[in-house]
């Protein structure tokens, strides 16, 4: 399919819940320097969890028990995303 995209830009700007959603950084960047707000960017893969994707991209290999349960897979996180921090609408 023509123009499908595997992945979203999230910007988090300190709340619960997301400000907005991006189909590409450059749009997503485009927003932040006009709106000049601070807080962190970040690509989310569609249609797969982050902690599959960490499993998938080796980012994260699950080895203690905790590790199935889905108490831990509903908190868990990982620093390999591609993220990045703005302060006033700037990359910092």
């Amino acid at each position: 399919m023509e123009n499908e995209i595997d992945a979203v830009w999230v910007f988090s700007g300190g709340g619960l819940l997301p400000m907005a959603i991006f189909s590409s950084r450059e749009r997503a960047e485009f927003w932040i320097a006009t709106r000049r707000v601070s807080g962190t960017l970040m690509r989310f893969p569609l249609d797969l969890s982050v902690y599959d994707w960490a499993i998938l991209h080796g980012a994260f290999e699950p080895r203690r028990e905790q590790h199935f349960t889905l108490e831990y897979q509903q908190h868990f996180t990982t620093g390999a995303l591609e993220r990045y921090h703005y302060e006033h609408g700037t990359r910092a």
